[in-house]
């Protein structure tokens, strides 16, 4: 069978407009330097500090910790993010969130936005960072170590107990960010959690994150970015066998988010 060219989610960009991202991110680097990474430092560990301490009250508030921080450095960077189809999302249904992975700042565009609750599935070397960490790991967002795939196995199976009452959690199925644009292969981790615990899957298209800060660079610039929540796929239609027709169908949903 004939290989499938690789869903693409955001436009290329060609050697004029590269010239000009450098110029405008040459213009724009005195704010990144002078304001925007002072205010990123001071706001990570302030929030982090307080979803450290507030998850003894109670991990839902101090989650939304997080979303004050995404949605803060997403203003202070005048970076807009444009959100449809939460029409798609029911409230007190757990999903497992898959997303496409293009940029640092899918993180925080998709934090400071999404509102409801979840957990983020995020490699075990952030548990390190100063604030960020500390705060992750207080509301109780998954660390996995990729490294291990046994320890990383293990982590996913110990994270079901928080996929209760509504909590979603978030996978970026790529595993890392795409530097082109075009989706990477899609890892099995989430399918399998989603089908164990028949959770549907909620596809999210993310889209202009790349040319606010393209990744393995620091150019950052302002922009737009969008986010396509889609229709929840039932896994119910699946068993563990066909696995791979359900990362099929929820690839190319997500591919297609682009064109909406």
């Amino acid at each position: 069978m004939k290989e499938q060219e690789p869903a693409r989610v955001s436009e290329d960009t060609g050697p004029p407009k590269d010239r000009l991202r450098n110029f405008l991110s040459w213009l724009y680097f005195p704010w990144v330097w002078l304001v925007f990474t002072p205010f990123m430092a001071i706001t990570t560990i302030f929030f982090g500090t307080l979803a450290a301490t507030t998850c003894f009250i109670s991990k839902r508030i101090a989650f939304h910790c997080g979303t004050a921080w995404a949605f803060l450095l997403c203003l202070a960077n005048f970076t807009w993010v444009r959100v449809r189809g939460r029409k798609n999302i029911r409230r007190g249904q757990s999903y497992v969130i898959m997303c496409n992975h293009q940029s640092h700042f899918d993180v925080l565009a998709f934090y400071g936005h999404w509102f409801y609750q979840f957990r983020w599935v995020m490699k075990q070397e952030l548990r390190k960072v100063p604030g960020l960490g500390w705060g992750c790991a207080g509301v109780g967002h998954i660390f996995i170590d990729r490294s291990n795939r046994q320890k990383a196995i293990e982590s996913l199976e110990a994270a079901r107990t928080l996929l209760d009452g509504g909590i979603s959690v978030l996978f970026f199925p790529e595993g890392t960010r795409s530097d082109d644009g075009r989706m990477l292969p899609f890892k099995k981790g989430g399918f399998m959690m989603a089908l164990q615990l028949g959770l549907p899957i909620l596809p999210v298209t993310i889209s202009g994150s790349r040319h606010v800060l393209p990744n393995r660079t620091r150019k950052l610039l302002p922009g737009i970015i969008r986010i396509q929540i889609h229709e929840p796929i039932d896994t119910g239609n699946y068993t563990i066998e066909s696995r791979d027709r359900l990362m099929a169908d929820v690839r190319e949903v997500i591919g297609s988010g682009a064109h909406l």
